[in-house]
């Protein structure tokens, strides 16, 4: 047993040095496939850190962000007519007459309509006796470049029978009378050709606006403002012309100080002794006027006392 051990032992170490004498570092044999090699990667097995990366998304900011952090600009126009009353108009009893205008409310020698002549003038007006004036005008709302004065309107922006029809029916008469010559207000009182003017009438932005559309914006502010600072109401279909004008005209505008509001005083006495406001007592006390009374109020003396009671419009 011994020496069959003794054999084993040599040939095995006979073996080793066989092995080893076969191997040398300037061999060019290959490795035979019993010897164990790390695998080169492939083109269909691309190695995990190899893999190429996506550039990162561009940053978005939603509409919701972008409209938190850039503020609405406000639009003056949307205050203005969330300011007026939606009401109906007033029928019947206007005239022209109670409305006292043009006035020289300053004793300087020019009535309201030559003190707007002067300064709508685009160029250096002259002033000639009693006032008269000569410039040059633009008329805003046809577009018209004018240098005769007796071609120009001053346009009340509100007519004054819209602006009866509006509320006015109630104002006392010096109420009226400082509305018929606002200067202010710059967008009160405007000069204009007479053919416009006359096309204007007493039309409201319902079924009137101007034909020069750069003005448009700026028409619809004066009309906005003018009603605000006279506590004047609008009626459904202005309101509706006024909603669908005013999101086109965004922007700053100047909101104008409210003017003093008179209600009632006396009355204007009838230049022919019938009431210039309403044809008849049924009108009079549609409007919530009357009844009237002999000795208290003048409107008496308006109507006919049928039953002789001393007491008329009842």
């Amino acid at each position: 047993m011994r020496r069959s051990g003794v054999v084993a032992l040599v040939l095995l170490l006979a073996g080793c040095f066989s092995i080893a004498n076969s191997y040398s570092p300037t061999s060019t044999q290959t490795a035979t496939p019993t010897q164990t090699q790390t695998p080169s990667p492939t083109p269909t097995q691309p190695e995990a850190t190899t893999e190429p990366t996506s550039e990162p998304a561009p940053e978005t900011v939603s509409p919701q962000v972008a409209e938190a952090t850039e503020p609405k600009e406000p639009n003056t126009l949307e205050t203005l007519l969330a300011e007026l009353k939606i009401e109906p108009e007033a029928v019947g009893g206007y005239d022209r007459d109670l409305f006292q205008h043009w006035i020289d409310a300053d004793s300087d020698g020019c009535n309201t309509r030559r003190e707007v002549l002067i300064i709508e003038s685009v160029i250096e007006p002259g002033i000639g006796d009693r006032c008269a004036v000569f410039g040059r005008w633009f008329s805003a709302y046809d577009g018209r470049s004018i240098s005769d004065a007796s071609q120009i309107d001053i346009d009340h922006f509100v007519p004054l029978a819209e602006a009866w029809r509006s509320g006015a029916n109630q104002w006392s008469s010096s109420t009226r009378k400082r509305f018929a010559n606002d200067l202010g207000f710059s967008g009160s009182l405007i000069a204009v050709s007479a053919s416009s003017n006359r096309s204007k009438s007493d039309q409201d932005p319902a079924s009137w606006l101007p034909g020069n559309s750069e003005f448009l914006c700026s028409y619809t502010y004066n009309w906005l403002a003018v009603k605000y600072r006279w506590s004047l109401s609008i009626d459904s279909q202005e309101a509706l012309a006024l909603a669908d004008l005013v999101p086109g005209c965004a922007g700053k505008y100047e909101i104008p100080k409210k003017a003093e509001i008179v209600i009632g005083g006396p009355a204007p006495k009838p230049s022919n002794g019938l009431d210039p406001r309403f044809s008849s007592c049924r009108e009079a006390k549609a409007q919530g006027y009357g009844p009237y009374v002999s000795g208290v109020d003048p409107e008496y003396g308006w109507y006919r006392d049928g039953d002789s009671d001393g007491t008329v419009c009842e």
